[in-house]
């Protein structure tokens, strides 16, 4: 057997790592893997082509925003890619987010479709289903068809032409009667919305919740680093973000965090991530980008509670990662958090509550856990070795259907 994954970026990032882990597992169970990504640096890697150039998907970048379309376009790095598979003569292509101007979505599908190509379509996002936006919130369009957005230049960035509606057709278009699919939400909430979508309402549904690599994860003994900030003996909340924003409409919800830390001013909080150059209350600080991932788990391990805020997050790798840190969340209902968490460990309150939010805080930081215990649970649970071992069943059970290829 022979898998060929494609994703944007390869070995950096949540999805890049996703695939990377996924693949040295199956390098690991003897099975031939290969890997295609359009975006980032060149790698020497066996078996890992770059199909796109960064200039080429800048112009792509461009013209989607001229056109109104972004899922369109790359005309070569589509071939290249298209070249590769038939090169390559995969059993299986498992798609994973292909939204980075590197190739073009609907072709790419129409071709896997039309060539009964055996495929594995992960939803990392919304974008797939709703053919438009990676993030719906509470916009309810692509349940028939998107147009009209009411959140056009945010979400597609057009300069000119609402064009969603165009764009779910195609997308509609290229996935009618694709047999040979199955469709694989990292959540059980996401895999409940993505059923909804005339788009996939016909496909083959599963879930398999992301692992993350917990020979990284796990618990430290963190007495030097709370040393290092003088926090010895306090109380620490910690949240981690891509980028930290005190924007109340920011999706990441750091607004929120700030407003929690000036509710409970005899708590510490560490903040990691991309920063705006902000005031902050006395009790916060901020850390900037954690990039080595075993100091961002030394993090986790050594707060006392992580605080997530999103408005919306399909899985939450940050809920995951914190756990198997042995560090219990408590956060805001953001879809997938409250379908991936260990209940025992986690509290998650309506978006927006504030009040339920810094009692919950409360609750949690006047209980004492027993650390090991979450790490074990949460390492069983969201192993990138579970994750592995999940997807090579979902691909046997692929392969050893009635061949459909041609």
């Amino acid at each position: 057997m022979k898998i060929l994954q494609v994703n944007c970026v390869y070995n950096k990032g949540s999805t890049g790592k996703i695939m990377y882990d996924i693949h040295t597992g199956l390098i690991e169970n003897q099975i031939d893997s290969v890997i295609c990504y359009g975006r980032g640096a060149k790698t020497t890697d066996k078996n890992v082509y770059k199909t796109c150039g960064e200039l080429y998907s800048k112009l792509n970048n461009l013209m989607a925003r001229i056109t109104g379309l972004m899922y369109g376009g790359c005309f070569f790095s589509t071939n290249k890619l298209i070249s590769i598979i038939k090169k390559e003569k995969p059993d299986i292509v498992h798609l994973h987010c292909i939204n980075g101007y590197f190739v073009n979505i609907y072709r790419l599908v129409s071709w896997l479709n039309k060539n009964k190509v055996k495929t594995v379509l992960t939803l990392h996002a919304e974008f797939m289903h709703t053919a438009n936006c990676g993030y719906a919130l509470e916009c309810e369009k692509w349940k028939s068809g998107c147009g009209k957005c009411p959140r056009l230049k945010k979400e597609t960035k057009s300069i000119l032409f609402d064009r969603t509606a165009d764009s779910f057709k195609k997308m509609k278009k290229a996935f009618e009667g694709f047999e040979n699919v199955i469709a694989v939400s990292v959540s059980p909430w996401l895999m409940e919305r993505a059923k909804l979508s005339p788009i996939m309402e016909k496909l083959e549904h599963a879930v398999v919740l992301n692992g993350l690599n917990t020979e990284v994860f796990h618990t430290y003994n963190t007495d030097d680093l709370r040393e290092k900030y003088g926090l010895t003996g306090k109380k620490v909340v910690f949240h981690a973000t891509s980028g930290f924003s005190t924007d109340k409409n920011h999706i990441k919800g750091g607004y929120y965090l700030i407003e929690l830390a000036k509710l409970l001013p005899n708590v510490e909080f560490l903040i990691a991530g991309n920063r705006e150059n902000i005031d902050v209350p006395p009790n916060v600080r901020l850390l900037g980008m954690l990039s080595n991932q075993e100091e961002l788990a030394k993090h986790y391990a050594m707060a006392d509670l992580t605080v997530i805020a999103s408005k919306k997050e399909t899985f939450s790798m940050i809920t995951a990662e914190s756990l198997c840190c042995g560090t219990p969340v408590v956060g805001f209902k953001a879809g997938g958090p409250e379908s991936i968490t260990i209940e025992d460990y986690s509290s998650l309150v309506d978006y927006g509550d504030l009040e339920s939010l810094c009692k919950a805080t409360k609750d949690f930081l006047d209980k004492e856990f027993d650390k090991e215990q979450i790490s074990n649970l949460a390492k069983d649970k969201y192993s990138k070795i579970n994750m592995a071992n999940n997807y090579l069943e979902i691909y046997k059970k692929l392969y050893e259907r009635e061949d459909k290829k041609c």
